[in-house]
């Protein structure tokens, strides 16, 4: 009689683990605009908080919160240098990251062209109308 090799159980996955949660807060912090637009600042290296300020067009305020929400939450390291404050992208892999959201969305962008381009091409009917 043959014998049956043990099979790993089937764990299904709960959608209330840590991991899943860490993450969700983790894309929700890339879901503002301002914050995307600071790790591209930050793509070149290290700037100061009034650069990043004069960048974005924010008053210091708006500038520090997101500033410090991304700190916190770890994708970005400060050090202090006299008066200056300086930002730096902790993982580089986040700059991976975007590049793969970029693709992503110029595939859907292309995707969509092409949907559209193909409707403006088809030849329309016209329906008459019954008098």
């Amino acid at each position: 009689m043959p014998t049956r090799k043990p099979t790993a159980p089937v764990i299904e996955p709960d959608s209330q683990s840590p991991i899943y949660r860490l993450k969700a807060d983790f894309f929700r912090l890339l879901g503002h605009p301002v914050r995307v637009r600071v790790l591209e600042l930050l793509r070149d290296g290290e700037q100061t908080v009034g650069d990043l300020q004069a960048a974005l067009d924010l008053d210091s305020g708006g500038t520090s919160q997101h500033l410090t929400t991304m700190r916190r939450q770890g994708i970005l390291e400060s050090r202090k240098a006299g008066t200056n404050v300086y930002y730096r992208v902790k993982d580089p892999r986040t700059f991976q990251l975007l590049a793969v959201a970029r693709e992503i969305l110029t595939t859907q962008l292309e995707e969509t062209r092409t949907l559209l381009g193909d409707l403006t091409a088809a030849p329309t009917t016209t329906r008459k109308t019954r008098r």
